[in-house]
């Protein structure tokens, strides 16, 4: 199944942006008169006539659509340093955006190699991911903000599960992913993960004063995309499967 992006949508046309078009039209050879699938980013998938091939603009007219599809039942942060390597982070936000999540934010902690972090190409990857995996939302992309500013983001929040995910040795202090969820019976969770080095104890510490909750991902010393990735699957292993 092919499925088309458009952020355009008037009444009953579809509007395409240079990029798409594109694809539409020179690289899938679509022409005028064929249907396809668009998807609106926010979980409506719309079956389109094409009546504009051009690949400056191209444009459908709308004759059926299906209102949340692609959708999970659950709403997931997913706040993750960004790595040394940018195609680790790349990777995470690919595989993590086909298991299903909503909003990624790049954090930077104390210990962070990478300070900054350019979310352009990311968005590019995860509309690429959304559309292979057959996801009808979009998840959004903010700008990088410090750890602390997104742990003091959450101080208030008291309906989402916050969770910080972290190695050093304090075991009797984490309870698993898997407990942690289990115990919640809410669907906003909210997960953060550190750098290659870590979080720093006083970030933790910041963090559980401000409700989040101590968790690990296992016996293994997880990378941080891997962690990222994990962290996501068990979401998803916990309300989809």
């Amino acid at each position: 199944m092919e499925i088309f992006y458009s952020s355009d949508i008037k009444g009953n046309r579809c509007y395409f942006d240079i990029e798409e078009s594109i694809h539409l039209v020179r690289v899938m050879r679509h022409r005028v008169g064929d249907v396809i699938s668009v998807i609106d980013g926010e979980g409506t998938l719309y079956k389109c006539s094409l009546i504009d091939d051009s690949s400056k603009g191209a444009e459908a007219l709308i004759v059926g659509k299906t209102e949340n599809w692609g959708t999970h039942n659950y709403n997931l942060t997913m706040a993750v340093c960004p790595t040394k390597n940018t195609e680790r982070y790349e990777w995470f936000a690919e595989k993590a955006t086909e298991i299903g999540l909503d909003r990624i934010v790049p954090v930077i902690g104390d210990r962070s190699e990478r300070k900054v972090y350019k979310i352009d190409r990311l968005e590019k990857i995860i509309l690429s991911a959304v559309k292979q995996s057959l996801k009808g939302v979009l998840p959004t992309v903010d700008d990088p903000v410090s750890v602390k500013t997104l742990i003091s983001y959450y101080r208030d929040d008291n309906e989402s599960l916050k969770l910080i995910a972290y190695c050093f040795d304090d075991e009797d202090k984490r309870m698993s992913v898997k407990g942690a969820l289990d115990l919640y019976a809410g669907k906003s969770i909210v997960v953060l993960i550190g750098p290659e080095g870590d979080f720093t104890p006083e970030e933790v510490e910041y963090a559980k004063q401000c409700g989040f909750l101590p968790i690990h991902l296992g016996p293994s010393r997880l990378r941080t995309e891997t962690a990222a990735v994990t962290a996501a699957e068990a979401v998803y292993f916990r309300y989809c499967l």
